[in-house]
């Protein structure tokens, strides 16, 4: 998967076709037989000030990759996340931000056009770490032995199921998710443990390969990237934001799990 920075989205959105010529050239066609690439995230967890940009650069993205006769290969997509919807709990009251639905709609219709999925940014990390009070913590690392009062039996597919209601309401009932990034830091506060990390990683592995899915689109594994691969020790923000990696930046393992 490669993203396009949401800096970089008013320059590829704009009716030069220049800027995502080149960007596909430099970034996708010089690599094209040495990298399998499934997805182009245009923009990642975009402010309203942005929203704008997306489906023009979409567009411009998805036509360069025809150009160069890609575009059945990669899909082109963009990547939302929980702070886009509202109205989460419990997950079928899911909808799009009032802002951003006339933003959302027009995305849907072009998804749903070039059979390209959404993408998905889903962290149970983050909701627990505001609710710890509220949340069972088995219900966050996949470990609850039964279904809550809501149907559900993990955070993490009814925060992904939100996403596909939210979506059923501006026409993509038929669409696909793929979670674009998922993960769990190490370091930075009480619930950023090692053994929080590794309990979060492994068992996740295990639910999304194990072809049960959610209860809104179950019977499936579910496609999962998982954030990071390596921490990011310069990045900028708060303590936990450089400790997501499954990797030190010297590249030693911090634990072991199976992707399996």
């Amino acid at each position: 998967m490669l993203g396009i920075p949401n800096g970089e989205l008013k320059n590829i959105a704009s009716n030069d076709p220049t800027p995502s010529f080149s960007w596909v050239y430099k970034y996708v066609n010089a690599s094209r037989n040495d990298i399998r690439f499934r997805y182009i995230a245009v923009g990642n967890e975009v402010t309203m000030a942005e929203w704008e940009y997306v489906l023009p650069a979409m567009k411009n993205i998805y036509r360069a990759l025809e150009t160069a006769g890609l575009q059945d290969q990669i899909k082109v997509s963009t990547a939302v996340f929980s702070g886009h919807i509202s109205a989460t709990y419990p997950p079928r009251n899911s909808v799009f931000n009032s802002q951003i639905r006339p933003f959302m709609r027009e995305i849907v219709a072009f998804l749903l056009e070039k059979q390209a999925p959404l993408l998905a940014n889903v962290y149970p990390f983050f909701a627990y770490l505001s609710n710890q009070d509220q949340i069972p913590s088995e219900y966050v690392f996949f470990t609850s032995p039964t279904v809550n009062e809501i149907g559900y039996q993990n955070l993490f597919d009814a925060m992904l199921d939100g996403f596909y209601y939210a979506l059923e309401k501006e026409g993509g009932s038929s669409l696909e998710i793929v979670v674009s990034e998922t993960g769990w830091p190490n370091a930075g506060d009480s619930i950023s443990t090692t053994e929080n990390a590794q309990k979060y990683y492994s068992n996740l592995i295990q639910h999304v390969n194990s072809g049960k899915a959610t209860p809104k689109r179950p019977g499936k594994t579910i496609e999962t990237y998982l954030f990071a691969m390596f921490d990011e020790n310069q990045k900028l923000g708060d303590e936990r934001e450089k400790h997501f990696g499954l990797f030190f930046p010297n590249k030693l393992p911090k634990y072991h799990i199976s992707l399996s």
